[in-house]
C-alpha cells in the first residue's frame, strides 16, 4: 500500500496552523502518511511590463520565495519532521485554489486541507474565496478548519 499524502495550505494565519495541526491529527490516525505544506503567492501571469519592470518582478518574487520558506514553510516543516512526520514544503505562484489541486494531483493526494479565512473584499464576495473555489472545482477531498 502507497503512502497517503496531505496537502495543507499555509499561508502564516492562525486558521493555517490548525488546518496543519489537523493535517497531523489526520496522518497519525492513518499511520504511513506525508504531508505536503504550501505556501501560494497570488501571482498573475496576465500583466505587461517593460523589460526593467520585468527584471524587477523576478527579484520580487524570489523576495517572496525566500520570505515564504524562511517565515511560515521551513519552520512549519521543521516542527512536522522533529514530531515524527514526513514532510516537505512546496512554494509556488499563481492561482492558490488551481495551484493546490495541481500539486494534490502531482502527489497522488488523497486529500487538501486548507484553513477557513473569512472574505478579504470585494474581488472575493465577487468571485469567491480560495476556499470556495477549491471545494467547487478540487479533484480530491477538501477539508476546510475553522
Amino acid at each position: 500500500m502507497s503512502k497517503t499524502t496531505f496537502i495543507v495550505g499555509l499561508d502564516g494565519s492562525e486558521a493555517g496552523s490548525r488546518a496543519l495541526a489537523f493535517a497531523k491529527e489526520r496522518a497519525k490516525a492513518v499511520g504511513d502518511a506525508a504531508i505536503a505544506i504550501c505556501y501560494i503567492i497570488e501571482w498573475s501571469p496576465f500583466t505587461f511590463q517593460t523589460p526593467e519592470e520585468n527584471e524587477q518582478r523576478h527579484k520580487r518574487r524570489e523576495d517572496e520565495i525566500a520570505m515564504a520558506h524562511e517565515r511560515v514553510l521551513d519552520p512549519a516543516v521543521t516542527q512536522c519532521k522533529s514530531e515524527g512526520f514526513t514532510a516537505e514544503g512546496i512554494v509556488k505562484h499563481g492561482d492558490a485554489a488551481d495551484l493546490l489541486d495541481a500539486i494534490a494531483k502531482e502527489q497522488g493526494a488523497s486529500q487538501i486541507i486548507v484553513g477557513r479565512v473569512g472574505a478579504r473584499g470585494l474581488k472575493e464576495r465577487v468571485f469567491g474565496g480560495v476556499t470556495g473555489r477549491l471545494v467547487a472545482s478540487a479533484s480530491v477531498p477538501v477539508t476546510i478548519v475553522p
